[in-house]
């Protein structure tokens, strides 16, 4: 017993003298952990330099950024290198392994220039844990990592939330005042005129919110100019200033042109329009005087300005016979036709005179049918058998013009094809304009789906599953989506997940040609691998054929009907509780990756190390 434990100790005593004269050194601080011989192997490959792939492995925040193609050590510059390159170790403690020449160093190379402002300031302005939002990354001391690009990141919102976060819109590096990228004409509210001139801050207010100087940018008010404008008319004069005014000057007036006077009490009519204002109102300096000087006139006052040629002979309503197109000529408003045997209603009111009266007005005219005025556009379709069409107040009236039916849903469900579901939503002209002559047709336009409907399904359905092109034997009149279909007829009954798929999902396949479809019904073939993809490569198959039945069933993709007992290596202890997946790995088969399920060897030591 003495001898054997006298060869462990010398056995020990040899070990820490042979890593006394390998080891080069101590650990830096940061890796003081893995000091010791027994951890060589944590950095080192037995016979080999450091292993940068072992570097990543512990420094993964490093590898996520490398995989990300982001940061320094993903520049083309940087990756090729190893990272014993430029991080060395076993110089003492104090060794400090992140080395480098912030004053010549290449910034660009993080994927991040610095520019302007950026390119003067010291490193660790920016780079502090204050501007770090990685809790673990933000505790590490004089870390360069964890910075995000966005420029609120390290500054303030100024604007306080009240503009988007894009600070690049309308800023550069050089300096956060002025914003030259900003340019007035992509706001809501171009500047034109002598607003081009104005300074920013009478339009955007500096005040003080939160304790900060805060500039209001958004939320101006700028609907009508007395948003920022006094109004020198005291609201006596309705409508927007633009009407008159322009940016250029309030004492330059357009108004002649511009000026919407139906705001007024005297809307502008005929030859009023062409007028010019000063024609009826007095030119003064005075905005608060301007154009009140015809205050209370109303439209059909004519003689307050124009002189009564008739010298109130027939009224002070010169409207009745005259209009302000020009005096000259007469029309026939004032006229009550109410006092004829034909009073007029609906859409005869605003027909002109002539259109009736061809001749002269006193020649009689026979109203007792529509059709003695109107042509009759269904060109007999409606003629009973007497060959004498109905009059067309059947169907339409005065009120709403030829363009609107009286003809109800309800007389419609009394025809010969009564509306149900979908077709009870469908407008008239759906179905009842002729795509060949382009008028509406009542009579003779079919009864069956195929008769308004393409038959898409034509030649693809057999005959017993589709007897007479009835397409009322899968679908209702509700809706075409909604499929009512009994796959139990077919040899393939639908069982499981099936159920739930959409029929399109088997039977229409997207062609080569984009946007169309290509349609299978017969003859399908209802092997799982004409629509799954087999995910298991040549591993289940058995004489040329995968059945994946004799795992799977149609409840889900999970190998409920698998025992793992049936194998060649039955689940027993600590296998019978372990994932799949910790066995069963990707490998790569002709260039795909599959799950390798068939494994040839599974001794203990194949698995375990």
């Amino acid at each position: 017993m003495t001898r054997h434990f006298l060869h462990i100790t010398l056995l020990l005593l040899s070990a820490n003298l042979a890593f006394a004269q390998l080891s080069p050194g101590d650990l830096a601080q940061g890796h003081a952990e893995l000091e010791g011989i027994t951890n060589c192997t944590k950095c080192h490959d037995l016979g080999k330099s450091v292993s940068s792939a072992k570097c990543l492995d512990c420094h993964s925040e490093i590898q996520s950024l490398i995989d990300q193609r982001k940061g320094y050590h993903a520049s083309r510059e940087v990756k090729s290198k190893e990272c014993f390159d430029c991080h060395s170790d076993h110089h003492g403690r104090k060794f400090d392994m992140v080395r480098f020449d912030e004053d010549n160093f290449n910034h660009d190379l993080t994927g991040y220039e610095l520019e302007g402002q950026h390119g003067v300031i010291d490193c660790r302005a920016c780079h502090t844990p204050d501007y770090i939002k990685d809790r673990e990354i933000r505790q590490r001391k004089d870390t360069f990592l964890g910075l995000s690009q966005e420029c609120l990141a390290c500054h303030d919102d100024y604007h306080q939330g009240t503009l988007p976060n894009d600070c690049r819109s309308c800023h550069d590096i050089e300096a956060f005042r002025p914003a030259p990228k900003f340019d007035h004409n992509d706001a809501d509210y171009k500047l034109k005129g002598k607003h081009i001139e104005v300074e920013c801050k009478e339009c955007h207010p500096i005040a003080t919110r939160n304790g900060v100087e805060f500039q209001k940018f958004t939320d101006i008010p700028f609907n009508d100019c007395i948003a920022c404008h006094d109004d020198p008319h005291d609201d006596r004069i309705e409508g927007k200033c633009s009407q008159c005014h322009t940016e250029k000057s309030f004492s330059i007036f357009t108004g002649t042109k511009t000026f919407n006077h139906n705001t007024t009490d005297f809307r502008l009519k005929g030859s009023h329009q062409s007028v010019d204002c000063f024609s009826c109102h007095e030119n003064k300096n005075d905005p608060k005087l301007i154009f009140a000087d015809r205050e209370g006139v109303t439209e059909n006052q004519c003689a307050v300005c124009h002189e009564d040629v008739h010298e109130g002979k027939f009224g002070n309503d010169c409207a009745k016979c005259h209009d302000e197109s020009s005096f000259l000529s007469l029309n026939m408003n004032s006229f009550d036709h109410n006092q004829t045997d034909y009073p007029l209603e609906g859409k005869h009111i605003g027909v002109d005179c002539k259109q009736c009266h061809t001749g002269r007005y006193s020649v009689a005219i026979d109203f007792s049918a529509c059709k003695n005025c109107h042509d009759d556009y269904h060109r007999g379709e409606f003629a009973a058998e007497n060959h004498v069409s109905p009059d067309c107040v059947d169907c339409h009236s005065l009120e709403r013009g030829f363009d609107y039916s009286l003809y109800t849903i309800e007389r419609h469900q009394e025809s010969s094809f009564p509306l149900e579901g979908a077709h009870l939503a469908t407008p008239c002209f759906a179905c009842h304009v002729s795509e060949e002559d382009n008028r509406w047709r009542f009579r003779e336009i079919g009864s069956t789906c195929v008769d308004c409907h393409q038959d898409i399904h034509e030649g693809y359905i057999g005959e017993e599953y589709y007897p007479e092109n009835d397409c009322a034997v899968c679908h209702i009149n509700d809706t075409w989506a909604s499929v009512d279909f009994d796959h139990s007829l077919t040899d393939w009954a639908l069982e499981g997940k099936h159920i739930e798929v959409d029929c399109r999902d088997c039977h229409f396949k997207m062609a080569e040609i984009e946007g169309e479809f290509v349609q299978s019904f017969n003859d399908l073939n209802n092997d799982c691998i004409q629509c799954h993809e087999n995910v298991h490569d040549t591993q289940f198959e058995i004489e040329g054929v995968t059945d994946c039945k004799r795992c799977h069933d149609s409840e889900s993709w999970f190998p409920t009907l698998f025992n793992h007992d049936e194998t060649a290596f039955a689940l027993e202890g600590k296998h019978a509780e372990i994932d799949c997946k910790e066995c069963h790995k990707p490998i790569v088969v002709s260039g795909e990756t599959i799950i390798e399920y068939k494994i040839e060897k599974f001794e203990c030591i194949d698995c375990h190390q």
